[in-house]
């Protein structure tokens, strides 16, 4: 086999909830009074643990995000994943052929792992992801861009990261994966592959993907 684990990426690459959660984001940051349009939010958020908004708010402001901040971005986002929420097209497909193959598989998302759990008991995906193969952002000191989380999942499946490949689809993952010294296929679906420099390969539907790893 080609790899002894594949490490997906939740949002966006597993579940479709980038276009959910980035119109709350910015939504909600311009009614608190820092202007931000749906596409500024792809741009500077998109792939990145919660941390992220803060620290950027604050270096590009000075004024720090209320405590309250994360609980109320997360039940709007919830609510919206109750209602509005699929799983990518295809996706489980793709986990169907690694299960026959049988290459191992683990999701590392940036989202905390109530996040990881509402999107996939609201898609079916739970059914997929054993709770030992779910990591998150939660679970390290620095999210992506660092490599942090996704040589702690290689670790805890018990894998070397150089027979690991990751599934993203955000500038920030790629960078991860690639500095944690894994192959990484970009899928590009909400991002074109120039906006993913240094992938090691890209795809645009989720049937690709399985020839791509068999």
């Amino acid at each position: 086999m080609r790899y002894d684990l594949v490490i997906f990426d939740n949002d966006g690459v597993l579940v479709d909830s980038e276009p959910i959660s980035n119109a709350i984001l910015a939504g909600y940051l311009t009614e608190l009074g820092h202007p931000t349009t749906y596409e500024e939010s792809l741009r500077d958020y998109m792939g990145g643990a919660m941390h992220r908004v803060h620290d950027t708010v604050l270096e590009r402001t000075g004024q720090q995000l209320p405590d309250d901040f994360d609980r109320t971005f997360h039940t709007r986002v919830f609510a919206a994943f109750e209602r509005d929420l699929t799983a990518v097209t295809g996706v489980t497909d793709t986990l169907g052929k690694l299960v026959a193959a049988g290459v191992p598989y683990c999701v590392a998302s940036s989202g905390s792992h109530e996040r990881i759990r509402v999107g996939h008991r609201r898609t079916g995906l739970d059914l997929w992801f054993a709770p030992d193969a779910v990591f998150s952002a939660q679970d390290v000191g620095r999210g992506k861009p660092a490599p942090d989380l996704f040589l702690h999942a290689a670790r805890r499946m018990g894998v070397a990261p150089e027979r690991c490949v990751v599934i993203e689809d955000s500038p920030l993952g790629v960078q991860a994966a690639i500095a944690a010294g894994m192959d990484v296929y970009a899928y590009t679906g909400m991002s074109a592959a120039a906006q993913l420099p240094g992938a090691t390969g890209y795809f645009g539907d989720m049937a690709q993907l399985p020839d791509l790893l068999l």
